[in-house]
This record gives structure tokens, C-alpha cells and sequence, in this order.
């Protein structure tokens, strides 16, 4: 997706790379990684452990709104945990199927074809299907914006 990359803490510490990439906003999902370079890029941290009892779900509206605005003012955004496998994949994952309608496996194939190593753990697959499900009755209500 234009203006959206996904990546490692690699990436995130990696000022040469982020110059390049002309990232303006940086999503943390991660309970251990604060922020490298405050004050250069608009950050947002989502501190969460990746194990299967993690409730990300939780933080999916605020975590794909933050995106969705950054890219909305013209930034590049970067998500990215600690290894870019697990919970910044689904944190993209929910991106995709909230802001541009792809169920649960479109966004999911869409997203490892992109970064082949995402493996988000069983917990977060189990909560990204069941957020899919819960977006699409709030679609059938009208209760949100199909865009």
C-alpha cells in the first residue's frame, strides 16, 4: 500500500532507512521499544506483549486510525514491533480490513505477500477474524462508512 510499510525495530532505529522512505509517523507495537528519535517523527506507541492472550483487538481503532490520519495528512507511516512478525503484521492486517473492506484472508495474503515472514500469533488470527465478522455486521447496519 502507498505510504504504508511494515517492518522490524530494525527499521524503526534505522534513521537512513526512515529518511529514505520519508517517514513522517511511527506506530509502536511493542511493550519494550520506546520511541528513537522523538521529536522527528510523530510517533504512537501501543505497549503489548505478543502472546496469544494479548487482547490487540483492543487497540485496533485506535492503532488504524492513527494510520488511516497520517496517511490522510500525507505521511508515510511506519508499524513495526520488534521483529515485524506478529503484531504490527496484524495491526496492518486490521488496517486493510477496516479502511479498505478486505476480509480477514485478503488482507492476510495481501500482507504476507508484501513481508512473506508474518506470522501473527494464533490469538491475534482468532481476534482478527472475529474483528472482520464485527466489521462487516457494522457495515450491514450502515453504522459505518464502506470507503
Amino acid at each position: 500500500m502507498d505510504h504504508l510499510f511494515l517492518g522490524s525495530v530494525g527499521a524503526a532505529y534505522n534513521s537512513q532507512t526512515l529518511t529514505n522512505l520519508k517517514i513522517s509517523h511511527i506506530l509502536t507495537v511493542c511493550d519494550c521499544l520506546p520511541p528513537k528519535f522523538p521529536g522527528e517523527f510523530e510517533y504512537k506507541v501501543i505497549s503489548v506483549s505478543d502472546e496469544p492472550s494479548t487482547r490487540l483487538n483492543l487497540y485496533f481503532k485506535e492503532a488504524t486510525d492513527f494510520i488511516r490520519n497520517a496517511i490522510a495528512d500525507g505521511g508515510n507511516v511506519l508499524v513495526h514491533c520488534f521483529a515485524g512478525v506478529s503484531r504490527s503484521a496484524s495491526v496492518v492486517i486490521a488496517y486493510l480490513m477496516r479502511f479498505h473492506c478486505m476480509e480477514y484472508l485478503k488482507a492476510y495474503n495481501l500482507v504476507k505477500a508484501k513481508r512473506p515472514w508474518i506470522n501473527p500469533n494464533y490469538g491475534f488470527q482468532a481476534q482478527l477474524k472475529r474483528y472482520g465478522v464485527m466489521l462487516k455486521e457494522q457495515k450491514l447496519k450502515g453504522l459505518i462508512k464502506v470507503e
